[in-house]
């Protein structure tokens, strides 16, 4: 099902007050793999996490990890860049 998604620019939600955004490099049944990835915790801003991730999407990927494991039992979705809808 993620197969579609390896290689693309990808943003990636957290049951925590967490988003990832970056380029989905691998993924198997334990982790997601992303490079070039903006790991963000949302408590540091004011932003919610759907402003966070328009801004991104519009201005760019603030890249603050060249790579970067994630523990797929922390995810609550995965959706493409171009997936996320615009205001």
């Amino acid at each position: 099902m993620l197969d579609g998604l390896i290689g693309g620019k990808v943003v990636v939600d957290f049951t925590s007050p967490f988003v990832c955004l970056g380029t989905l490099k691998s993924a198997d049944e334990h982790f997601l793999e992303l490079a070039n990835a903006d790991f963000h915790d949302l408590r540091d801003t004011q932003t919610s996490r759907e402003n966070y991730i328009a801004e991104s999407v519009a201005s760019g990927i603030k890249r603050n990890r060249k790579k970067v494991l994630i523990s797929r039992r922390e995810v609550i979705a995965i959706s493409r860049i171009e997936d996320i809808a615009q205001h």
